[in-house]
């Protein structure tokens, strides 16, 4: 991973770590629930695998290309969309969602922290990229350019 500011690692870490844990659970609630009653709510599950791969995705990059990477970027947006479209239609179109999915109504299974995680996540990835550009700035004056 490479290495953010001293001033940003504990806040990346802790994010690492809450986007660690919900690939986790979110992956072990989809799986079980695809298998055993798909039939139910294919709608919904399916949702909370894609939800669960967001995350372990999310993981992986923030693991091996730190926050201020294009791929970190990309999956915030896809969470972000994906949490308050599905939060949305859970509650405008309840009969799609017979059962809960990890976004269903923005994450109020999981206190919401759905909703927040890819907002907070976003905004320590804005102070990374901008530091990162600082950085780079000051090694351009550094070398003269």
């Amino acid at each position: 991973m490479k290495q953010p500011p001293t001033s940003a690692r504990g806040p990346v870490l802790v994010l690492l770590i809450v986007y660690g844990i919900f690939a986790l659970s979110a992956t072990a609630r989809s799986l079980v629930q695809i298998l055993r009653d798909f039939e139910r709510a294919p709608l919904a599950y399916l949702l909370s695998l894609l939800a669960a791969l967001t995350y372990i995705a999310m993981t992986i990059v923030l693991l091996r290309r730190g926050p201020a990477s294009c791929a970190a970027v990309a999956l915030v947006v896809v969470e972000l969309v994906g949490v308050f479209t599905v939060g949305t239609m859970s509650l405008l179109v309840p009969a799609w969602f017979p059962e809960a999915t990890v976004w269903s109504e923005y994450g109020i299974g999981y206190g919401f922290v759905p909703a927040l995680l890819p907002v907070l996540a976003g905004v320590l990835i804005c102070r990374a990229r901008s530091a990162a550009g600082k950085r780079r700035s000051t090694l351009h004056v550094a070398d003269g350019k």
